[in-house]
């Protein structure tokens, strides 16, 4: 019932943590320890945290063990809500480092595991001990699902802060190394990563997409300033036909790659350029409906 469409399982691992080679250029005045001191900063890792995090959707009920699971209870820890399922690969290959993470920071880190399984939970419970997971485990349901934000994707982390905000979202297989940065920052311990904050566009909730002032694959060259807002307002009202049941804002950021929600978007682009009026434009031939 929850399965995601197996195109947009398949995605792309984050690769390396935006570590940036330093630039060379001849500077003549400068100190060989300052061009030492750019070149380390050039190479420090980056962390991204959501500049005005929002409360993390509330998550009550009881897990596969029959105990009782509510964020109010995990209050002054860092919080990693995985969206998973047990057919998916990727998830399979991300237990084992959940697991190193929960042990790495003890009661410092609550781990959540929100199985989309179609499978009853029995058989979910048996495969999570099979692994040793020993992190509560809740079976998702669509309110859960949507509160969070549709998750097109397994797995699907988000991380939540020690007072509860969602300050980052990580769809894939994400780096332990990563992870462990993001943590410790969040823990106030010590770390070589810089921090830096960003305005949630959809990149984390896509209802915050409303917020994006550019989309991806969305060309908006040649509109004038007012015909740009009238575009937008139109991509944020006007819903895909791609089966993704997303307006057009939502999917191009929920999936860049969508043939239907790209043409219809380039569409109202034209029609607000040319002045004319809203239209439809069929999904484009070969393609079908993606449910979820």
């Amino acid at each position: 019932m929850f399965r995601v469409n197996i195109r947009r399982l398949i995605v792309l691992a984050v690769a390396g943590l935006g570590l940036l080679g330093a630039a060379r250029a001849f500077l003549p005045r400068t100190s060989a320890a300052a061009r030492a001191s750019n070149a380390e900063g050039a190479n420090q890792p980056v962390i991204r945290f959501v500049k005005n995090p929002e409360l993390a959707p509330p998550i009550q009920g009881l897990d596969l063990l029959g105990k009782p699971v509510s964020k109010d209870i995990w209050a002054g820890k860092v919080v990693l809500v995985n969206f998973w399922a047990t057919w998916c690969p990727p998830c399979r290959e991300e237990i084992p480092e959940l697991l190193q993470l929960k042990k790495e920071y003890k009661d410092r880190l609550q781990i959540v595991g929100i199985s989309e399984d179609d499978d009853p939970p029995a058989s979910v419970l048996k495969f999570a001990k099979q692994q040793g997971m020993t992190y509560p485990i809740v079976m998702a349901t669509p309110e859960l699902i949507d509160s969070y934000g549709g998750v097109p994707a397994l797995p699907t982390s988000f991380l939540i802060d020690t007072q509860g905000r969602v300050v980052q979202k990580h769809s894939g297989l994400y780096p332990i190394e990563a992870y462990n940065l993001e943590i410790r920052s969040l823990l106030g311990m010590p770390t070589s990563a810089r921090v830096e904050t960003f305005v949630d566009t959809g990149q984390v909730f896509l209802k915050n997409v409303a917020n994006a002032t550019e989309l991806p694959g969305v060309s908006f060259k040649g509109l004038t300033a007012d015909q740009k807002k009238r575009a937008l307002r139109r991509l944020n009202s006007e819903s895909c036909t791609c089966g993704c049941n997303l307006t057009l804002s939502q999917c191009r950021v929920n999936d860049g790659e969508c043939p239907v929600s790209g043409k219809l978007a380039a569409q109202v682009v034209k029609e607000v350029a040319g002045g004319a009026k809203p239209g439809r434009t069929p999904p484009p031939k070969g393609t079908s409906s993606i449910t979820q």
